[in-house]
């Protein structure tokens, strides 16, 4: 080693004490709200069997997934041809059996099959735990990352989806962060392309909507043009791509040109029963229906979802929908489900951007006691407790130092009162309790203390 620096693999961070509190002040709010729900916490293991992992997430998934070494001689089971091969993915499916979980998904998914018998349906878990993806890293984005995932499986009613945007908009009023919460159904996007015989281009299509605030209708058109849409179907998008108005309005828009597709006619049911049920909720912030929402769409089959913040420049900090079949891939079929995900991080940086960490929530000591020397702090100790079991926050500076010293620890950690105590307060029974930010001194009893502080 010699005196080389220590360091940690690339994407991946340290979060140090004020990081952690302002993290926690986020992970609590959100376990409050599902607690609030009836959604129950689970943990799965960090490192799941290969053979649940591959295959889950496409080719390319397969590629980001980090493996684990197998213990021991891992080298016994590989051939002097296959290690002279040097193929990389056989190689690891000799040398490998473990990976790091890429996910929240797929465990969950694997967990409702392991315990099928003893999970009450509908099920409804929460789960926050970190995930590793062999990405290459830049900003933004981690091989190490959190996922705050929530997902009701084993119901089909849309009150599930209702229910999951009362929880998006209550974590974000508790928050202080204003939303925009938006939504879509992909039986909808389905039908649009039904109806205009454009199955395979729904993406195309939804991207050159987006577009149109910023180009124009004239250059959305074509756009689609350029992507092969006939005139015939651009011409039926016409009343799609401008829609405007209340969602009501563009469900009734959307109603009617969707009539002759049956599944698209199902998609405006669903999403009308959903914003209507909303209606009556007292929601915060405002639901809005976006066509050109299309997030997950080899993986949603009804209502997504996506919540944007308003008073900053950010990605979406929360998303999800409704899936048909999650535990399909481990061959228990019919199971279908809804979920949401926050994303931690860009909360964590909305709310460092726009100033709202609460200070309860970051702030850590309240009252240091400071050190005169040996008696001095024998009389201490027991107030010491006291302060503590009135539930206030509460040091003792350990060592005899200079007063100064003592100040400026105070002051870097921010604690809002000194307590001291010598000859003159021993001989009294009290204290001299100084306010940081005043700098105000009064001569107390512990009791007045604890009163003061609080």
């Amino acid at each position: 080693m010699g005196n080389q620096k220590p360091s940690i693999p690339k994407g991946t961070r340290d979060f140090g004490p004020e990081e952690m509190a302002k993290r926690n002040y986020i992970f609590n709010t959100i376990k409050e709200v599902y607690a609030l729900y009836g959604f129950q916490q689970i943990e799965t293991p960090a490192m799941e069997t290969l053979k649940t992992l591959m295959g889950k997430y496409g080719e390319e998934g397969d590629k980001l997934l980090f493996k684990v070494l197998n213990s021991g001689d891992y080298l016994s089971k590989v051939s002097d041809e296959e290690l002279a091969e040097r193929n990389c993915l056989r190689l690891a499916s000799c040398l490998c059996e473990k990976g790091l979980r890429y996910d929240l998904t797929v465990p969950f998914a694997r967990y409702v099959v392991m315990h099928r018998d003893e999970l009450q349906l509908p099920f409804k878990r929460y789960q926050i735990q970190p995930v590793w993806r062999a990405d290459r890293p830049q900003k933004g984005r981690y091989r190490e990352f959190y996922q705050c995932d929530a997902d009701v499986v084993g119901s089909d009613s849309l009150l599930n989806e209702v229910e999951l945007m009362q929880i998006i908009d209550t974590v974000f009023q508790r928050l202080g962060i204003r939303v925009q919460i938006k939504i879509n159904n992909r039986k909808i996007l389905t039908g649009i392309a039904e109806v205009i015989g454009e199955a395979d281009k729904i993406v195309d299509i939804t991207v050159a909507i987006d577009k149109l605030d910023k180009i124009g209708l004239d250059n959305v058109n074509e756009e689609l043009r350029n992507n092969g849409l006939s005139e015939e179907a651009i011409e039926k998008l016409q009343p799609i791509i401008s829609l405007s108005g209340t969602n009501d309005e563009k469900l009734n828009v959307i109603a009617d040109v969707l009539q002759s597709s049956e599944v698209g006619v199902k998609g405006v049911e669903e999403t009308r029963f959903i914003l209507d049920c909303l209606k009556t909720c007292d929601l915060k912030n405002e639901m809005q229906l976006d066509l050109t929402l299309a997030r997950g769409l080899n993986y949603y089959t009804g209502a997504i979802f996506e919540v944007k913040a308003l008073d900053t420049p950010m990605g979406s900090i929360t998303g999800g929908g409704r899936y048909d079949n999650l535990t399909g891939i481990f061959g228990m079929p019919g199971l279908s489900g809804v979920g949401i995900s926050f994303g931690a991080d860009r909360i964590y940086d909305v709310l460092n951007t726009l100033d709202l960490y609460p200070k309860e929530a970051v702030t850590t000591t309240e009252l240091l006691f400071i050190n005169f020397g040996e008696c001095e702090t024998a009389y201490c100790l027991p107030l010491v407790t006291k302060a503590r079991q009135a539930g206030i926050r509460t040091e003792m500076y350990p060592d005899k130092a200079k007063m100064k010293k003592q100040m400026s620890y105070a002051n870097a950690k921010g604690i809002a009162f000194v307590a001291l105590a010598g000859e003159n307060e021993m001989a009294e029974g009290k204290l001299t309790l100084k306010n940081m930010k005043t700098g105000e001194q009064k001569l107390v009893s512990i009791d007045e203390l604890i009163r003061e502080v609080k």
